[in-house]
């Protein structure tokens, strides 16, 4: 039913729709309780949607919920984050001092650009500083979550968006955040859209969500009974039932009808089924023909101030009205009143301000006016919105309707705001910087200003957004567009161009295409300009290895070395070859994935110290290279190295605008914090991994990231969320024969193992190592499976298979005794028959994972070690093993086998995992919060996002929760909860 304060006839009942309020009702009363609720209400345009949301919120206030609306508008959606915004701002400046102690303070600078209630906090912009265009807008979506969290401390919230098919891109990758990372809290997020005119995005979005908290009801058509009761006892039964067969039973078109039809007559045209849409497909032909004729029976200064409002937006003043109509301010005014007498206009809830009745009777007006004339009015509108010193993306709106080709002006404009929406919403950014492009002649002449923006920069600066937009087909055309405009012979640029929209081609999963046009480009290049084509090379070279093609890698890149040799090539390598960071990069990735590791070790030292020796201007132009530099180290075990390599490498990609290479740079970080048994804050990253690949587009990304993130959840004990982390993660690869792709299947098969699945989960990881037949995957993988399917074997007393794991794992290049997993692989398998070889080996495992800071894998050597002397009866090394093991796996956030070794501890004697008579420590209520949290495998910093709270203010209640428990590891934490008394009250 209509959002209407006075329906028709005086009938102000909500009609057909108590099973729906009965159920929005629950709803709210489940957010109360404290869940999370996910709330849809679709249908047609004029269902009653917006009625609906009305109820919810009567519901929500009646429950104690603060409620807060926001709405999308038809023609305004070029603002990043304007729903939340909307809903958010108002409520955010009236506890603006709640909300700053409630958020860390990246979470507080990244949403001073978002909120203009919290502008005043934004640091000074560097003038200097290149435009951010990156994936990085993940974090404002969870610094958005965490603002939901603060605002709905302590009563509750709802926060009711209305119209969202119309919502910005900004605002559905909001909603899809929302949806797959619920914010804790009494909090319910009702939205209403028309079930049309939901892209695909946004339905996926909403369907993101977990079923559980996710509820979507469809706002269906009155019966005949009810439209009689809508339309009220002064409409006769005949009347009736035409006015219900035109409209099909849709409130606002039964409403229309009835304003418009003679009660002699039914009203003109056929049925909904049998109308003609509008140009929208959305209104039957009889109903459009009433909203118009509504219009058309204004006065013409009256109809006018209505076509002049409906440029203006959602909302609007009079003053600007006057402005686009044109005529009086005072004359305006009295069009409005009258407007408003025929309910065309109500008043807003901002004084002084506007809106239109319902969007359709707004987007009619608009229609109705003649196309020049709205030009005209939307330049009038830029025109003083420029006098007013409005924002660049208010007025931006109004000059891409009506800027002329060639006005330089308006293009700076467009520009400047399509960088100013970069950060939050690149695909907005993209649609400004495409329609200044459509202005912008083949060769402007520049203003007195300063010379006219170069529209091949520009179009680079497209691709670049529409890539990391997640419009990656977009930004593929639009480099290709690059290469058609670029002169034949500008060799350079040429395969600058080509080179990135082979990686756009990659992230598509059509490494095919990306090939044969990096070929293609080669081929066209003649000798004596071989080094102008050296990212084509790259580029060809870094494909096979992700591939694992060494040896059409290693030709490549002789060939490589061959044209950086002539006379010149150095010069363009800005060193000898030898001596090029990218080259050695990616000769240190064709000798470890041939298994040349003497070779590798020393080619790796080298890139570490031109790495270091090198400014970031200088390895921006190869940061894929850096990036394959940072999962090398990690496979090798060098994991300092790939530490500080991670982070040089993502800040380069967001202070460059290559932020499409952040997934992989994420996800390798997440892999090296696994293996160094920082597994809480490896899950973090891999799910920062996830997140920005989603937002990408790429499934190998995703497929990647998700992969990643499954091996490290099964490390923390749950091997039912690892298989469903690599169930997708296998959906996304989508069957490719690729190492990242083969990462997924490993990971499926390693969590059917934790869930005592074992042969199930051997097959799957036999599959995923192709049998050990000229495997896809990389060594250190290799070898990780066969020392994690060794034990899995041991553990169920099965000798053999163990030994036969442990004989997959030996025939692994480097898999001899320098592999700790090779190692212990095989002391797994000597556990049973020889316990006093299986402890030597053990340990001699641990001391090699020490020296490459592997801690967890460390841990799993002194875990065997201990069983093996257990086994051998020398029960003091078994304790002192098991400790060392208990000690680290509890550190590191491994429960499930943190869990094992208190068993193996408790079988010799050991009172482990018990409190201490000692821990008489009363907590204090935020440090049993804090407690339960470090239980749970949180990292201090995740722990200070979840409490609002400082990482230091963390860090001290971590310390007296240590101190009160008499305990000195995060480990033990989880043992002492049991045996401490309840908070202070």
């Amino acid at each position: 039913m209509p959002d209407s304060p006075a329906p028709l006839h005086g009938n102000r009942a909500l009609v057909g729709r108590t099973e729906v309020v009965r159920l929005l009702g629950t709803e709210a009363e489940r957010a109360a309780a404290g869940e999370f609720r996910l709330v849809e209400l679709t249908g047609d345009p004029g269902a009653g949607k917006t009625r609906l949301l009305g109820e919810t919120a009567g519901a929500a206030l009646r429950q104690g919920l603060t409620v807060l609306r926001g709405r999308g508008t038809e023609y305004e959606n070029d603002v990043p984050l304007s729903l939340a915004v909307d809903a958010l701002d108002d409520e955010v400046e009236s506890r603006a001092d709640q909300v700053r102690a409630a958020l860390d303070p990246e979470s507080a600078r990244l949403l001073a650009d978002v909120f203009p209630a919290l502008s005043a906090d934004r640091p000074v912009p560097d003038p200097a500083a290149a435009p951010s265009t990156g994936l990085n807008r993940y974090r404002v979506h969870r610094a958005v979550r965490l603002l939901l969290e603060a605002l709905a401390a302590p009563g509750g919230l709802a926060v009711l968006l209305d119209d969202v098919h119309w919502a910005d891109e900004g605002s559905v990758e909001l909603l899809s955040h929302l949806a797959r990372h619920p914010p804790r809290g009494p909090l319910l997020l009702a939205v209403t859209y028309r079930t049309r005119q939901a892209g695909p995005r946004l339905t996926a979005a909403l369907a993101d969500a977990a079923p559980g908290l996710r509820t979507r009801i469809e706002v269906a058509p009155l019966t005949l009974r009810e439209a009689g009761e809508f339309l009220g006892p002064s409409v006769g039964a005949r009347r009736r039932r035409a006015l219900y067969e035109a409209s099909g039973g849709n409130p606002l078109y039964l409403e229309a009808l009835a304003r418009s039809a003679p009660a002699t007559a039914a009203p003109a045209g056929g049925g909904v089924e049998n109308a003609a849409p509008d140009d929208d497909g959305l209104l039957p032909n009889a109903v459009r023909e009433a909203l118009a004729a509504e219009l058309a029976a204004l006065p013409d200064d009256v109809r006018l101030a209505a076509q002049a409002a409906a440029t203006l937006g959602d909302e609007f003043e009079p003053g600007m009205v006057a402005v686009a109509a044109p005529t009086t301010e005072a004359e305006a005014l009295a069009a409005l009143d009258e407007l408003a007498e025929r309910d065309v206009v109500r008043c807003a809830p901002a004084p002084g301000r506007f809106r239109f009745r319902h969007p359709v009777v707004r987007h009619l007006a608009y229609a109705s006016s003649g196309a020049g004339w709205r030009v005209a009015a939307h330049a009038r509108v830029a025109a003083a919105l420029d006098e007013r010193d409005a924002p660049t993306v208010t007025r931006a709106r109004h000059i891409a309707r009506s800027a002329r080709f060639g006005d330089l002006l308006s293009v700076g404009v467009l520009v400047e705001a399509a960088r100013a929406t970069a950060y939050q919403s690149p695909a907005t950014a993209a649609q400004w910087l495409r329609t200044a492009l459509d202005l912008l002649p083949e060769k402007p002449g520049g203003t007195a200003a300063g010379p006219a923006p170069d529209r091949l920069s520009l179009l680079v600066e497209l691709a670049r957004l529409q890539g990391v937009g997640g419009r990656l087909v977009q930004g593929r055309d639009t480099a290709l567009e690059v290469l058609r405009l670029l002169p034949p012979d500008a060799w350079a640029q040429r395969a600058g161009a080509a080179r990135f929209c082979a990686i756009l081609e990659r992230l598509l999963n059509r490494q095919a295409e990306g090939r044969a046009l990096l070929r293609s480009e080669l081929g066209r290049v003649p000798p004596e300009h071989a080094v102008d084509a050296v990212p084509l090379h790259l580029q060809l070279i870094g494909d096979s290895l992700i591939r694992a093609d060494f040896t059409g890698a290693a030709e490549q890149l002789d060939r490589l070395t061959a044209v950086l040799s002539r006379p010149g090539g150095a010069e363009t390598a800005g060193d000898p070859p030898d001596d090029w960071m990218p080259l050695v990069t990616l000769r240190l990735g064709c000798a470890y994935g041939a298994g040349d590791l003497d070779a590798a070790h020393d080619l790796a030292a080298r890139a570490e110290r031109l790495t270091a020796d090198a400014t970031d201007a200088e390895l921006a132009p190869w940061l894929e290279s850096l990036a394959f530099l940072c999962w090398i180290d990690a496979m090798m075990g060098r994991l300092p190295q790939a530490a500080r390599t991670v982070e040089r490498s993502l800040a380069i990609a967001n202070a460059t605008g290559q932020s499409y290479l952040s997934p992989w740079i994420l996800t390798a970080q997440a892999f090296t914090y696994g293996r160094t048994g920082r597994l809480a804050e490896a899950v973090d990253r891999a799910e920062d991994a996830v997140d920005a690949a989603r937002l990408l587009g790429s499934d190998e990304c995703v497929a990647l990231a998700l992969a990643v993130k499954s091996l490290m959840v099964r490390w923390t004990g749950d091997a039912a969320a690892a298989l469903a982390l690599a169930d997708e993660a296998i959906r996304h690869a989508d069957g490719r024969r690729e190492w990242w792709a083969r990462l997924g299947v490993v990971g499926r098969g390693l969590a059917l193992v934790g869930l005592q699945e074992v042969d199930a989960g051997a097959a799957q990881v036999l599959a995923a190592c192709d049998e050990f037949v000229t495997p896809l995957l990389e060594r250190s993988c290799l070898l990780v499976c066969c020392e994690a399917m060794a034990d899995a074997e041991a553990e169920r007393g099965r000798p053999g298979a163990a030994a036969g794991w442990a004989d997959r794992a030996a025939a692994v290049p480097g898999g001899g005794t320098g592999s700790g997993h090779a190692v212990l692989a095989r002391a797994h398998a000597e556990q049973e028959g020889d316990p006093a070889a299986a402890a030597r080996g053990a340990v001699r495992a641990a001391e090699l994972f020490e020296a490459t800071g592997e801690r967890l894998s460390a841990a799993r050597a002194w875990l065997r070690a201990g069983t093996a002397h257990a086994g051998c009866g020398e029960k003091a090394a078994a304790r002192t093993e098991l400790a060392r093991a208990a000690e680290v796996f509890g550190a590191c956030g491994a429960l499930g086998l943190h869990a094992r070794t208190v068993r193996e501890q408790r079988r010799l004697g050991v009172r482990a995992g018990r409190a201490a008579d000692r821990t008489d420590g009363r907590l204090s209520r935020r440090e049993a919060e804090v407690a339960e949290l470090v239980r749970q495998g949180f990292s201090n910093q995740r722990i200070a996002e979840r409490l609002f709270l400082s990482p230091r203010t963390v860090e001290t209640h971590v310390a007296h929760v240590f101190a009160k428990l008499g305990v000195s590891s995060r480990a033990a934490v989880a043992g002492k909860l049991a045996g401490v008394r309840g908070p202070e009250g």
